[in-house]
């Protein structure tokens, strides 16, 4: 068994609204309780943390959190997503709003040093459209493009991180595939801007995850990855394993195969369900993955794929994942 380290979303920790139960499913929780819930969880040792959090919560008073619960940082998610960016972040037609767009990012790259973290994690949600004709698609490219290109060439001493998906919040995200993401980095011309492959993403987006890995493997931008599950119609953000578990094998063996190391992370959103159960449960069957990853015979694996025998290639991946 390899020597793994699991992370979670510190929002896996949160308290959730929809827009039925507007009143939430639980009390509010403070970033502090979150971290303090993170450090129940078994065998996590690193947190993805959203900012900015509640002003009357301190830098000092969060790493006095993270310190006591033996948790670090791998990542510092801004918030570019909520009502303030609700026309978007990097497109947004009011460059004032662009501008602080950046510069929210930019004080969440100055907490990635602080903390010694990996990497700042861009979700730009509202940079998108909703209807046809509503955007030039030219200008919404290029302005999703040059957004983040800047941001990395003014901090060239760290990693940026860009979260695809296909949709939600808005109808049509800018990085809505694997693809697409690719080429915008590429274009970008920069070396420090990869892509955090959300697992649920890429199966709510009809791509399959391992495809997507190994192509982001192949272009050298593979720096971060989320796990988690979904019915495909949604982001629906279940207990990884729990629904698509031979894909998320896949999906592992594909990681293993090309050596790439790193967080195995959560990115769950246990609405209903206990939060440190949820991640024990997931945690546990990534454990499960990586014992059958040890027994799964990589060179016969190879030869049926060569052949593409999908009944062999079936038949070694489930006996090595279910016994």
């Amino acid at each position: 068994m390899s020597k793994l380290t699991f992370g979670a979303g510190i929002w896996h920790f949160a308290t959730y609204v929809d827009r039925y139960a507007t009143d939430g499913y639980g009390a509010p929780k403070s970033l502090i309780e979150m971290i303090d819930l993170a450090g129940q969880v078994r065998d996590l040792s690193v947190v993805d943390i959203n900012f900015p959090w509640s002003a009357d919560i301190s830098v000092e008073q969060v790493e006095a959190a993270l310190a006591r619960n033996n948790l670090s940082v791998i990542g510092i998610t801004p918030e570019i997503y909520n009502r303030e960016f609700s026309k978007g972040a990097f497109t947004n037609t009011d460059a004032g709003v662009r501008r602080r767009a950046n510069e929210v990012c930019n004080q969440a790259a100055d907490l990635v040093r602080r903390f010694g973290a990996s990497y700042v994690k861009l979700w730009p949600g509202q940079d998108g459209w909703d209807y046809p004709f509503q955007v030039d698609h030219r200008k919404l490219w290029q302005m999703s493009v040059e957004g983040i290109a800047e941001l990395a060439s003014q901090n060239p001493d760290l990693k940026f991180v860009i979260e695809y998906k296909p949709r939600e919040p808005r109808v049509h995200m800018s990085y809505c595939s694997m693809a697409r993401t690719l080429l915008g980095i590429e274009k970008m011309g920069v070396s420090n801007v990869g892509v955090l492959l959300d697992f649920g993403h890429a199966l709510y987006g009809g791509e399959s995850p391992a495809d997507s890995a190994q192509l982001a493997i192949d272009h050298g931008r593979l720096f971060g990855m989320d796990v988690n599950d979904n019915m495909r119609s949604w982001d629906d953000d279940l207990v990884a394993g729990t629904v698509h578990p031979i894909e998320l094998f896949e999906f592992f063996y594909t990681l293993r195969k090309n050596n790439w190391e790193g967080v195995w992370q959560l990115d769950q959103f246990p609405f209903r369900e206990d939060c440190v159960e949820a991640a024990n449960m997931a945690i546990d069957f990534l454990k499960r993955i990586d014992r059958a990853l040890d027994r799964l015979d990589f060179a016969e694996m190879q030869e049926a794929q060569d052949r593409q025998d999908a009944m062999a290639a079936q038949k070694l991946a489930q006996d090595a994942l279910f016994g």
